[in-house]
C-alpha cells in the first residue's frame, strides 16, 4: 500500500513538472515574440554628418532643418542651434 500511494504521488509529482515546464515554454515564447516587435524604426545603415560638430549619426536619428532648399542634419538640438546662430552672423 504505502509503495503504490508513492509511485502515485511520484506520478502526480511527474505531471505537475510536465504542466510546469509547458507553461514556462508558453510564456517564454511568448516573452521573445514581444521583444522581438521592435518600437524603433529598423535603421537604413545610412549615415549623414552634423553641420555644426562634423559627427556623423544614423539619418533616421538626426534631426533635420530645411533651410533654404537643402536638407541639414544634426545630432543634437544645442548643435542644431548653434549652426543658426552662426549662419545668422555670416547672413
Amino acid at each position: 500500500m504505502f509503495i503504490r500511494g508513492f509511485f502515485r504521488l511520484l506520478y502526480y509529482l511527474f505531471l505537475a513538472y510536465l504542466m510546469y515546464s509547458l507553461y514556462r515554454w508558453i510564456t517564454g515564447a511568448s516573452r521573445r515574440a514581444s521583444r522581438s516587435g521592435r518600437t524603433e524604426p529598423r535603421l537604413s545603415g545610412r549615415m549623414v554628418k552634423d553641420e555644426s560638430c562634423q559627427t556623423y549619426l544614423p539619418k533616421e536619428q538626426a534631426l533635420r532643418e530645411m533651410i533654404d532648399g537643402r536638407e541639414y542634419f544634426f545630432c543634437s538640438k544645442e548643435c542644431r542651434t548653434r549652426f543658426l546662430e552662426e549662419r545668422k552672423k555670416t547672413a
